[in-house]
């Protein structure tokens, strides 16, 4: 369990058994925040998979190990703008979901709420809460050497669905409590109350990842990667006797993609192909960065406009 794909699995498997443990108790304790659970971590095992098929996808091309040849060729740069894509649309329909159960828990409230069977609903919340720590517990410890943004969302969903199942957890065994009191009358509204709570803590977790998604999609130049291309291609103009450079750079998922033009003088002494490759060689030494997950073009030009 030392990959991405190995701890993507284990999370699959444990997240189909929470959302069917959830749903079914949801039917059975007639509780909507139960259900809402159950199916919101079904929704998240859909994703998991969709990332995992991705993750396949990007180390597989970085290998050279894609089957068939079809698929290398209509993906010929590589599988790399996949991931910031179901990042995004992971972030974008966690906090849709989230939305819409507000929403409807809003309404739940105002046509006077529902009861529910509150020992069924504890022991549910109980057992995912456990499993939920679990996961989350399992997976920033395997991502302490794997560092992947997908097993980073797969933990914070884990901890989300934990702060779900605490607060219901919370709620439940409080309204276990006040059953047959004088506070009786609070308890058809303890489930969609804890619901739209929830939903009001969940709604903005995923932004942070659906902006860095987005500025991956929308190709941004982040400053410090700039810095140091731009820091490295002026020495080699300096030192080489070029004139200037252009340099093109984005990040996209957990690839880099630099183009580096520089502009020689006319009538400059020719080199051979090794001497320029060498210098390639050298200049791509110096950027840096994970070599399997780059994507490295240098031209060499006397027309300004071949760079431009």
């Amino acid at each position: 369990m030392r990959t991405e794909q190995g701890v993507l699995k284990v999370s699959i498997g444990v997240t189909i058994f929470v959302a069917t443990f959830g749903i079914v108790f949801g039917i059975v304790s007639r509780s909507s925040s139960i259900a809402f659970d159950g199916f919101y971590s079904l929704m998240d095992a859909g994703m998991s998979i969709l990332a995992l098929i991705v993750a396949r996808l990007i180390t597989g091309y970085a290998a050279d190990t894609i089957q068939p040849s079809k698929l290398r060729d209509r993906f010929s740069v590589g599988f790399w703008h996949l991931e910031p894509i179901v990042l995004g649309a992971n972030g974008m329909l966690l906090m849709g979901v989230s939305a819409y159960a507000l929403v409807n828990a809003i309404g739940s409230v105002l046509a006077g709420g529902h009861r529910l069977l509150f020992d069924f609903a504890i022991i549910y919340a109980v057992v995912t809460l456990i499993a939920c720590l679990t996961m989350a517990t399992y997976g920033r410890r395997a991502n302490r050497a794997i560092r992947s943004e997908f097993i980073a969302l797969d933990v914070t969903a884990w901890l989300m669905s934990a702060g779900i199942t605490a607060a219901l957890l919370v709620a439940f065994i409080g309204g276990l409590l006040i059953q047959g009191t004088r506070y009786d009358w609070i308890t058809p509204y303890i489930d969609p109350a804890v619901l739209a709570l929830v939903c009001l803590v969940l709604i903005p977790m995923p932004i942070s990842t659906v902006r860095r998604a987005l500025s991956d999609i929308l190709l941004m130049t982040p400053d410090s990667l700039k810095a140091q291309v731009d820091s490295v291609a002026t020495a080699v103009a300096i030192r080489n006797g070029f004139l200037s450079y252009r340099a093109y750079v984005a990040k996209v998922g957990r690839s880099t993609q630099i183009d580096l033009y520089f502009i020689v003088p006319h009538g400059m002494p020719a080199k051979t192909i090794e001497e320029w490759d060498q210098l390639r060689d050298e200049i791509g030494e110096a950027i840096g960065g994970d070599d399997a997950n780059r994507w490295l073009t240098i031209l060499f030009t006397a027309d300004v406009e071949w760079a431009e």
